[in-house]
């Protein structure tokens, strides 16, 4: 490998590599604005200047400047120090005086970095030029005054978003950042550009004002909204979870989240079940813990355990559906499900309902079958890593379903089951390439299972899969339904599927767990209702058992890729509620079936022992080398209906999302259902 020195010490560097990520390797704190590590390089904020030898005799750019053998790199000289103040002087020329009401202040790079390699006055005394503010949705704060045009946020929604709406325009003094006719933003990433820019150009619009970063507890821990279980920090002061930003996690989502795992936090503090409810002559009514327990005992004490029925929501923790499964195994009830929306997996070899070829795998992949997946609703952030390969020029993307923008070109090939049963007989040019690639995969999402004929489906996607070689993926959408098939929370022989139970007449009983997606307007069982949010399944409830939000309670997920993630408590339940396992181990007291678990320490070490999988913590299973597809779904005919994204409205997609004011904004926004004038 080439070696150059860095201010005298030699470092070995890959060749390509920039003189800014030489001097990095070798420890030395280099300035920037304009650049970042995902991003295209731009050179413009200029800040990152250093000496190089051989080379002119002036600093350069060391952002694109490419490194060579034998340069010499110099960080510390007295020409690089002048240059840097030089350049930190004429960025502060028309940058106002605000961090006292500041958004960015204290987590303001400008701040920053003034401080570090500034002068410590101006020599400037002209008036400082202002710029009108733009809109850009509900999301982003704009104070665009502040702007030192480093170009973050256009790369990022041009490169990495795929939805290329903010951009420059004018020249020299005049030069402004601004969306398109002052557009709102519609990328499902789009306040990621908050945490890029590098003043306080670009804020947090919800978060505007509400506290100052040393005023928050941070804690880490893992998102919901969707199957990705992406990295997250959740900010909290006192009972308040004010604001989730992204951590960085290189094999799931780099360092970016959706608008919904940002912004849906709002939805925390409102519609929230506080305490126990029981329906009396048809409203509900306040009652105490016991009543509420007592209720509920008697009627499942007086139902058969084939009249009782458990199902489990979408963003459920591994802990909650364990104690479930354990205290109404030991009933004697079968009817068991995590799957509300019907979907055809559950049985066979883990790998069957797994994405197989892990998230930052797929990058190795060069073609790609999408069926019934639209992966920029259902899972935004794996959509970039999609789109981050397809930029490459590495992959080429098919898609069997809906024709949507998913932000990269793809061949269509049809629209539902036929199309997928006749992939072997067509000679179109994407099945030529499926034919000749190197690494294919498929990847099979919720529109294409949850259906009444999703085993057929299954079978013929399994099918297709052997016949070209595909590595086998689902994308689920629910962050707790590979945690649920892990546990066999379904229905065991003879018993019901979560469709059958809400049927009318199936049950007696009806115990949902933060089951809010499925429709019981036929079901007439007694329902029991464990959940955070007065949402469907409450309305429908006569009983109310007030549970933990994600973020009041320790918990295990499981996301798309088969990994195991742990997820940490940041504030503490509302009012009477409880973490949902200590509500189903108070219950099992009353029904005379008390689980053998008192604390959440004991409760995981009997999960780790029955189920081994969830003591492999951040552990993801390598692609098995011959899984059986023969085996997968129920040879048979397919109804000629076209594949759809289970997802409609990407904001309002969980109870949380629905009870957040900041999300029926931007669900407004996208459906153009609300005018939102320019500010």
């Amino acid at each position: 490998m080439p070696i150059a020195k860095v201010n005298g010490v030699e470092v070995e560097f890959e060749p390509g590599m920039t003189v800014l990520q030489v001097a990095e390797l070798a420890g030395e704190e280099i300035p920037r604005f304009c650049y970042h590590e995902r991003l295209s390089i731009a050179g413009n904020c200029r800040m990152c200047l250093v000496e190089v030898k051989p080379g002119p005799p002036k600093p350069q750019a060391s952002c694109a400047l490419p490194a060579a053998e034998g340069q010499e790199i110099i960080t510390n000289s007295p020409m690089v120090k002048k240059a840097r103040e030089g350049v930190m002087e004429f960025l502060l020329i028309n940058h106002p005086l605000d961090c006292p009401i500041c958004d960015q202040g204290g987590e303001c790079d400008l701040q920053d970095q003034a401080m570090g390699y500034g002068r410590d006055d101006s020599r400037y005394a002209d008036n400082k030029r202002a710029v009108e503010e733009k809109f850009m949705g509900p999301l982003i704060k704009t104070v665009m005054t502040r702007c030192i045009q480093c170009t973050r946020c256009v790369r990022f929604i041009t490169e990495v978003a795929g939805v290329p709406e903010i951009g420059l325009i004018s020249r020299g003094e005049d030069v402004e950042i601004t969306t398109y006719l002052d557009k709102s933003v519609t990328s499902e990433l789009s306040a990621n550009v908050i945490d890029l820019c590098p003043v306080g150009a670009l804020t947090s619009k919800p978060y505007a004002f509400n506290a100052r970063p040393w005023e928050l507890k941070k804690t880490e821990s893992v998102d919901v909204m969707d199957a990705l279980g992406s990295a997250i920090r959740v900010d909290s002061r006192g009972p308040a979870v004010l604001r989730v930003l992204p951590r960085l996690n290189e094999d799931i989502n780099e360092e970016w989240i959706s608008d919904k795992t940002r912004y849906a936090v709002d939805g925390l503090a409102r519609q929230r079940l506080d305490q126990p409810y029981v329906r009396k002559g048809g409203r509900l009514t306040p009652v105490s813990w016991n009543e509420a327990f007592d209720l509920v005992a008697a009627n499942i004490k007086a139902a058969s355990p084939d009249r009782i029925g458990v199902i489990a929501g979408d963003v459920q923790d591994a802990e909650s559906m364990k104690a479930a499964k354990d205290l109404f195994g030991s009933l004697g009830v079968k009817n068991l499900d995590c799957r509300q929306d019907g979907m055809a997996l559950g049985a066979g070899p883990r790998e069957s309902w797994l994405f197989n070829s892990t998230i930052a795998g797929i990058e190795n992949a060069d073609v790609i079958l999408l069926v019934g997946a639209n992966p920029r609703l259902e899972a935004p952030v794996f959509n970039a890593r999609l789109r981050k390969r397809w930029l490459a020029g590495a992959l080429r993307v098919g898609v069997i379903g809906e024709q949507a923008d998913l932000t990269y070109g793809y061949d269509y090939l049809g629209a539902g089951p036929e199309t997928l049963s006749g992939l072997t007989r067509s000679k179109s040019d994407f099945v030529k390439a499926l034919k000749a690639a190197k690494a294919p995969a498929i990847i099979v999402g919720t529109g294409a299972l949850a259906r009444e004929d999703g085993a057929a489906v299954l079978a013929a996607a399994a099918a297709a899969a052997k016949t070209f070689g595909m590595t086998w993926n689902v994308l689920h959408t629910a962050a707790a339904r590979v945690g649920g098939l892990d546990l066999g929370f379904v229905p065991g022989e003879g018993g019901k599927s979560a469709r059958e139970m809400a049927a009318k007449g199936a049950l007696d009983v009806l115990f949902l767990m933060g089951a809010d997606e499925i429709d019981l307007s036929a079901s007439k069982a007694f329902t029991v209702y464990l959940g955070t949010h007065g949402d469907a399944g409450a309305h429908s409830a006569d009983v109310i058992l007030p549970g933990a939000a994600y973020t009041e309670k320790d918990g295990l997920y499981v996301n798309t890729e088969g990994r195991v993630q742990m997820g940490f408590r940041a504030v503490f339940p509302k009012g009477e509620a409880r973490e949902d396992w200590s509500v189903l181990r108070a219950l099992s007291d009353r029904l005379g079936a008390t689980l053998p678990y008192d604390t959440l320490a004991q409760l995981r070490a009997k999960l780790f022992e029955d189920h081994p999988t969830f003591g492999q913590i951040d552990y993801v299973p390598a692609a098995p080398a011959a899984l059986d597809l023969a085996g997968l779904g129920t040879k048979g005919a397919a109804s000629d209906k076209p594949f759809a994204s289970p997802i409609k409205a990407f904001h309002l997609t969980n109870p949380i999302a629905r009870a957040s004011v900041t999300m029926a904004e931007c669900a407004a926004v996208v459906s153009g259902a609300a005018k939102i004038a320019a500010e």
